[in-house]
C-alpha cells in the first residue's frame, strides 16, 4: 500500500513535470521560401492528394488512371509508388484500400529543388466490430527536375 503522503509526492512531481511540458513552445517549422515554384509545388500538392482521396486502391482502373500518373516522371516511379501506397493502406486497414479525407501536416523545403511532405490519409476502417475510422501518416518526396515538380517514390 502506498501511504497518503507518497501519493501527494507522486502527485506533485506529476503536476511539476506537466507544467515543465506545458512551458516549453512548440517547435516552428523552418519558413517555406516564396519562390514561384515552391507556390507551384503546394497547389501540386493539394492536386495530387484530391486526386488520391476517394480513390480505391486495390482497382486495376485506379492503376491505369493518367490523371494520377501526371505526378511521376516514369511508369517505373508510378508503379513503385503505387504498390507501396496500396500496401500502406492495406496494412492501416483503410476500408477498400480507400483513403477518403487528407490534411496536409507538414511541407519542408530540404533544398531548393526538393521538398518532403508530410500527409495524414483517413478512412473507414475494414475490420470487424471496429465503426470508428483509420488513419495513416506518410512523407513524400518531391524533386523539381527540368522545370517540373515530381513525385520520387521511396525504396521498396
Amino acid at each position: 500500500m502506498i501511504s497518503g503522503r507518497a501519493r501527494r509526492g507522486v502527485l506533485v512531481g506529476a503536476v511539476a513535470a506537466w507544467a515543465l511540458v506545458a512551458c516549453v513552445p512548440p517547435a516552428t517549422p523552418p519558413p517555406v521560401p516564396d519562390t514561384p515554384e515552391i507556390r507551384e509545388l503546394e497547389s501540386l500538392v493539394l492536386v495530387f492528394y484530391a486526386r488520391v482521396s476517394n480513390r480505391r486502391f486495390n482497382s486495376i482502373s485506379t492503376f491505369h488512371d493518367p490523371a494520377l500518373r501526371e505526378f511521376f516522371q516514369t511508369p517505373e516511379a508510378f508503379a513503385d509508388y503505387y504498390a507501396d501506397f496500396a500496401q500502406d493502406l492495406m496494412l492501416a486497414h483503410f476500408d477498400y484500400n480507400r483513403p477518403i479525407a487528407f490534411e496536409i501536416l507538414g511541407f519542408e523545403v530540404t533544398e531548393p529543388e526538393s521538398a518532403r511532405v508530410e500527409v495524414l490519409l483517413r478512412g473507414a476502417n475494414n475490420q470487424p466490430l471496429r465503426f470508428w475510422g483509420t488513419s495513416l501518416t506518410r512523407t513524400d518526396r518531391w524533386r523539381y527536375v527540368d522545370g517540373h515538380w515530381w513525385i520520387i517514390p521511396g525504396k521498396l
